[in-house]
C-alpha cells in the first residue's frame, strides 16, 4: 500500500506540481530519524514521500485522518492521529516506540499550518522526542504548497512546489534539562529557516 501511494505521488502529483527537490542525500538511510518540515498546506506530508525510499510514519490531526480522499493517502503513508489541544500521551508513546525501532517519523515542529515564509515559534515536542529516542532531526523547507492548496481549498492548483532538505541536526542529550531543549529548538528554528529559504530560491 505504501509503495503504491508513493508511486502515485511520484508519477502523478510531482509532475502536476512540477516538484523540484534538493538535498535528498541529507536524509539518513538508516537509524531513527525525525523529518521536520515546515507546514503550509495539507499537501506537505504526501509530497515528501518520494524524497526517500525509506518509509516514514507521520503524526496527523484527527480531522485529516477522517477526511477523504486525503485520509487514504495519509493512512497509506503511515499516518496516525493526534488529538490537537491535548497532550495525547498515547500518540507520544506511539511516536517514541516507532523511533525506538529505528523508524523515520514525520513531525511538523510548527504544529498546525502557518502562512508565509517565516518560521513560526516551534514547539518543544520535537526536541523531547529527539532527546528520548536519539533520533537525528532533518529540517525540510517547502515552498509553493500554500499557493497550490491554501487553507479552505478543496482542489489543489497546479503551482510549482520546491522542497529543500537541510543538514541533519544531532539530538539533545537524553537527560537534557528544559533550558537545553529550548536552546536546541532555537537551533532547529535556524536550520528550518535556512531550508525554507533554499526551497524558495529553487523556484
Amino acid at each position: 500500500m505504501y509503495g503504491a501511494a508513493r508511486a502515485l505521488i511520484r508519477f502523478v502529483l510531482w509532475p502536476y506540481f512540477r516538484v523540484k527537490a534538493a538535498g535528498r542525500q541529507n536524509i539518513p538511510r538508516s537509524g531513527p530519524v525525525i523529518l521536520a518540515p515546515v507546514h503550509r498546506s495539507n499537501l506537505d506530508s504526501p509530497l515528501l514521500a518520494p524524497l526517500t525510499r525509506r518509509r516514514f510514519r507521520a503524526l496527523a490531526k484527527e480531522s485529516l485522518v477522517s477526511m477523504r480522499p486525503m485520509a487514504w493517502f495519509l493512512v497509506a503513508l503511515g499516518a496516525f492521529p493526534v488529538r490537537r489541544g491535548s497532550a495525547d500521551r498515547e500518540s507520544i508513546r506511539a511516536a517514541r516506540s516507532l523511533l525506538d525501532t529505528g523508524a523515520m517519523l514525520l513531525v511538523f515542529p510548527e504544529g498546525g499550518r502557518q502562512t508565509g515564509d517565516h518560521i513560526a515559534d516551534l514547539f518543544d515536542g520535537t526536541a523531547y522526542l529527539a532527546a528520548k529516542t536519539g533520533a537525528v532531526v532533518v529540517p525540510v523547507g517547502i515552498s509553493g504548497t500554500e499557493a497550490a492548496m491554501p487553507m479552505g481549498a478543496r482542489i489543489p492548483r497546479p503551482r510549482r512546489v520546491c522542497v529543500a532538505v537541510g543538514q541533519p541536526i544531532p539530538p539533545p542529550d537524553r537527560k537534557a534539562p528544559r533550558s537545553v531543549l529550548r536552546e536546541w529548538t532555537t537551533t532547529l528554528t535556524a536550520g528550518l529557516q535556512e531550508a525554507q529559504d533554499t526551497a524558495i530560491s529553487l523556484g
